[in-house]
């Protein structure tokens, strides 16, 4: 991490002293940059800027932390869920880090297949398009990738849209917010601070119904606000392989690993690995969406385990490593939230899932 960085995510938590004094010298730069927000918010929501409505409802889940913030397990969960409650879900992503084909007719929009290559549609993508068996498209225009998913799939019911807070022109029904343990940081937008837009946010309208947008806080690490729901996440009791073959975590108890992570946080994947009674005898900690295309990997530390994010690009070329998952629970108080605002946003002529 370059000391700049360093000195920006300092001062972005910080409340007081010479760190403080940074944030408030980068603080007319975001004034600037928040006014320019406000303008673009207010905009459309006068109508002036035009709000893509989808012949499907649309849930979004995002956040307003610069980083990550464990958005695609939450995302997983979501689906999942809805799929065990009947609905035929499909999944909008930017698909961040991949790389687009100019040939292709419509080269920034494309669908994501189990055998994908992640450097073609984005490792998160192809995660959740092989873990939840779900139609997944990827796109920077989320409202084009959404009508070419439901012209392919027209049974899809409802769309679920990974990291689309900031999307404005693709409307949607249903917002959740994710937190991690940073809150919201000294309060200040970028770059004096860690908000992509102003928190608390205004709501927004539905541009057809003119019913005010469901948003959820989601807390996945540190102390969860009021009216936030906090989500438990803890690593899977095995691993697997390329090929299927699971191992029970234990196993290793006493036989030395190396760990490999390219995440926002892996340290995080590290410490969770630890608290099961793991050696690590190496830790490689990659950036976030990494190109792992000739990652060298040493025998002599041990086996390699990795996040499963990690493991959709890794196992190209490394198909003995293996990929721990990582289990997320959303609290059932949010699940029937949402359930119940997903009957009501349904569109004309849309059934439920239950045939109502």
């Amino acid at each position: 991490m370059s000391v700049l960085r360093h000195a920006l995510m300092r001062a972005w938590l910080s409340q007081r002293g010479p760190d403080r004094c940074l944030a408030l010298a980068l603080w007319p730069i975001s004034a600037v940059l928040g006014a320019l927000v406000w303008l673009r918010h207010t905009l459309y929501k006068l109508g002036v800027l035009k709000q893509h409505v989808l012949p499907v409802p649309v849930l979004v889940v995002g956040n307003v932390l610069v980083g990550g913030v464990g958005k695609t397990p939450i995302v997983m969960a979501l689906v999942q869920h809805l799929t065990q409650q009947g609905w035929r879900v499909g999944v909008l992503s930017r698909g961040y880090g991949r790389q687009r084909d100019a040939q292709a007719p419509q080269p920034d929009i494309r669908p994501v297949l189990p055998d994908s290559a992640a450097q073609d549609v984005g490792d998160e993508p192809l995660l959740i398009a092989r873990t939840c068996q779900v139609p997944v498209w990827v796109g920077s225009n989320r409202t084009a990738a959404g009508l070419a998913l439901l012209k392919q799939h027209p049974a899809v019911q409802v769309l679920v849209c990974d990291d689309g807070l900031q999307h404005w022109p693709l409307a949607r029904d249903l917002e959740l917010c994710v937190f991690d343990e940073r809150g919201v940081g000294n309060g200040f937008l970028l770059p004096a601070g860690p908000l992509r837009e102003p928190w608390p946010r205004s709501p927004w309208r539905h541009p057809t119904t003119g019913r005010d947008v469901p948003m959820w806080v989601v807390q996945t690490s540190g102390p969860t606000p009021p009216g936030a729901f906090a989500v438990t996440r803890e690593l899977a009791s095995f691993a697997r392989q390329a090929d299927g073959t699971q191992r029970a975590l234990q196993s290793w108890a006493h036989t030395p690993v190396q760990a490999l992570a390219g995440i926002a946080k892996p340290e995080v994947f590290f410490d969770m690995l630890r608290r099961q009674g793991l050696q690590l005898a190496h830790t490689q900690a990659l950036p976030d969406h990494a190109d792992v295309r000739g990652l060298a990997l040493n025998p002599a530390w041990g086996d390699v385990l990795c996040t499963e994010k990690d493991a959709v690009k890794i196992w190209a070329q490394h198909p003995q490593a293996w990929a721990v998952p990582l289990v997320t629970e959303l609290p059932n108080a949010l699940l029937h939230a949402i359930d119940a605002a997903l009957q009501i946003t349904q569109r004309p002529k849309l059934s439920s899932p239950h045939g109502h």
